[in-house]
């Protein structure tokens, strides 16, 4: 894909990342979607990343990328880290879940429960 004049990077990172894709293997067409989604929310928050994507290579590239040497299993963090490194060299991905109790923000917050997910890769 040519860099088209007065567009913007994000403009072009959803083009290249947006369509149907054919001939994906069984691990491709799992992690497709999830991946588009996380790609396009990074390329919406940092120009930087959506200028790499709109300069780099093809998605089903990316994604390619993304499966080769999954086995049984593959942890979502690892997923999105590899696509990220795609278009991206050196870049790094963090993930971090809380846990919501459901009552509007009362409980006491330093109390709250939190995972990195970043420690199960070491497994």
């Amino acid at each position: 894909m040519s860099i088209e004049i007065g567009t913007n990077y994000y403009e072009q990172a959803k083009m290249k990342l947006s369509g149907k894709l054919t001939g994906l293997n069984r691990y491709e067409d799992v992690i497709c979607e999830p991946v588009r989604k996380c790609m396009l929310d990074f390329c919406e928050q940092n120009g930087e990343f959506a200028q790499a994507v709109a300069q780099g290579g093809s998605f089903q590239e990316c994604l390619k990328a993304c499966s080769r040497g999954i086995g049984q299993a593959c942890s979502d963090l690892e997923v999105y880290k590899r696509a990220v490194q795609f278009y991206f060299k050196g870049a790094d991905v963090h993930m971090k879940l809380t846990v919501d109790l459901g009552d509007g923000g009362f409980s006491d917050n330093s109390k709250s429960i939190g995972l990195s997910l970043d420690s199960l890769l070491d497994f």
